[in-house]
């Protein structure tokens, strides 16, 4: 059974008349009369009463007249669907990112992107790079920014490198010195990240670096609870600079070469992304050209593309 059998069908239905019904589908009348036939043989049942000058459907084609519409209908829509989805008036994104993106970068690129295609629904899924790579992996994003090196775990990713980014210090009060060393952390209790940021293993890998093991105020906060804890008094962190410029905390750069991170985009490599997907990837590398371009890249970070 074949779609254009099924309008011709319809068609006649509706005119009782082959002649005007072939008229109506833009087709040879022999031609359409032809496909009604091949319609009815596999159906094993006449569709229409066939006499001059009087066309009527059979019990047959009563029974298929409604089903053949439903059909039609449900054709269209997909169609429709479709073709919205390709022009961007529909569609998902699935975005995975870092709890520090998720509070600074990310907000302004998904009011950009959902100025531009509204019709898109954005999912955000917040987590580690470790587990949003294991998500790319499996299907279950579209996107994720993620903190690099990761890529020797997952060579079915393909990754950008977008920014480096500097960690730096934040405190309740401003240390007396304008730049720390990371040596002079030695002794200091600090509020630390639960495990699972990349944050907390950057900061505990220069530490050990330096020769020694950080001492905690208090660990195991997720980025809202670090600030506060910080507010409070209850020590320093370290923190992505673009967190800690509009924590309203004081800013405190490291030293020398001072610790930072790379920023990066992936999806899958084996799989591309989505028309939607690579719109948003398309609205995030935009976003940060424009901003490099006008000299409004946050503090401490330097465009890599």
């Amino acid at each position: 059974m074949q779609l254009q059998q099924l309008r011709y069908f319809v068609a006649v239905a509706e005119t009782r008349h082959f002649t005007r019904a072939a008229e109506a589908a833009h087709v040879a009348q022999p031609s359409l009369s032809q496909q009604i036939r091949s319609l009815e043989r596999e159906l094993g049942a006449e569709l229409f009463h066939r006499t001059r000058g009087n066309i009527a459907l059979t019990d047959a084609g009563d029974a298929l007249l409604p089903l053949a519409r439903r059909i039609l209908a449900d054709t269209e829509s997909a169609r429709l669907a479709v073709q919205e989805t390709v022009q961007l008036r529909r569609g998902r994104v699935r975005l995975g990112a870092p709890p520090s993106l998720c509070t600074s970068l990310v907000p302004d690129v998904l009011r950009v992107f959902r100025d531009r295609y509204p019709g898109v629904a954005l999912v955000v899924r917040e987590g580690g790079s470790r587990d949003l790579v294991r998500s790319l992996a499996e299907g279950e994003l579209d996107l994720a920014l993620i903190i690099t090196p990761r890529g020797e775990a997952a060579p079915a990713l393909a990754v950008t490198g977008l920014l480096h980014e500097e960690l730096v210090l934040v405190s309740a009060k401003p240390p007396a010195r304008r730049r720390v060393r990371v040596a002079e952390l030695r002794g200091w209790p600090l509020v630390m990240f639960r495990e699972g940021y990349d944050v907390r293993e950057a900061t505990l890998a220069a530490c050990r670096a330096a020769g020694f093991e950080p001492e905690f105020a208090v660990e195991g906060g997720e980025m809202d609870a670090v600030l506060g804890f910080v507010r409070a008094g209850l020590g320093p962190a370290v923190l992505p600079g673009m967190v800690a410029h509009r924590s309203g905390l004081a800013v405190t750069p490291f030293a020398g070469q001072g610790l930072g991170r790379t920023i990066a985009v992936a999806h899958g490599h084996e799989v591309p992304p989505t028309r939607a997907a690579e719109a948003l990837r398309e609205t995030l590398l935009a976003h940060l050209r424009d901003a490099a371009r006008d000299g409004e890249l946050p503090p401490g970070t330097r465009l890599l593309l």
